[in-house]
């Protein structure tokens, strides 16, 4: 735990880490002849327009969705407001990848979230190798993570390498921070949103797919 250069998100400090939600999916897996259900834990980042009011709309990793085939059971969106009250929504899948090599996907809420709440999309940023990142989503540890219950975020970690499909990153993060949120700030109050967390190793290495 002394060497987890991670820290939990405490509302206070940056946020704009408001926006990044924990993404409850029910999967289902045949295991043996038979059907197995089980839930994906993820995380998601809820955005918005410039300008909008508010904002319906959540980005989130393709393989967060990749079991999920009753339509019956809702895909849920749980997000931590700034008063500390929890705001919870239903979502639907409105476009993806389709697969690891394209390692996203759009989903809509079934109910509005003010936007003060959401991050704003507002034209692409490409940062290069080297540049210092924030990595945020709801690791599922037994450390600080707390078993996929606090928000977790690595500040200062790096850009190692990219190209169009994927970027590798030294930010550390663990199963459900998938489909998290990797920033790029100048500042606390600065933020741009670069691309959506996908996979690593849990020890040196993340990757995610640029926005």
């Amino acid at each position: 735990l002394a060497a987890d250069p991670r820290e939990v998100w405490d509302g206070q400090s940056r946020p704009w880490l408001a926006s990044v939600g924990k993404l409850t999916v029910p999967g289902t897996r045949i295991e043996d002849g038979y059907n197995r259900h089980y839930i994906e834990d993820c995380s998601a980042t809820l955005v918005r327009s410039p300008g909008a009011a508010s904002a319906d709309v959540i980005v989130t990793a393709w393989h967060c969705l990749a079991d999920y085939r009753d339509l019956s059971k809702p895909i849920l969106f749980t997000l931590r407001a700034g008063g500390g009250e929890t705001l919870q929504r239903s979502a639907r899948r409105l476009a993806d990848g389709g697969g690891m090599h394209a390692d996203w996907a759009i989903l809509r809420l079934d109910r509005a979230i003010a936007g003060n709440q959401a991050m704003v999309i507002a034209g692409l940023h490409a940062p290069t190798s080297g540049t210092r990142l924030i990595l945020a989503g709801y690791s599922g540890d037994s450390g600080i993570g707390d078993s996929g219950r606090r928000l977790t975020f690595h500040d200062g970690c790096r850009l190692t390498a990219t190209d169009d499909k994927v970027s590798r990153t030294d930010c550390l993060a663990f199963k459900g921070a998938s489909g998290g949120a990797v920033f790029t700030a100048s500042s606390e109050s600065d933020p741009h949103l670069v691309g959506v967390v996908s996979e690593g190793d849990g020890e040196s290495t993340s990757t995610y797919v640029p926005l």
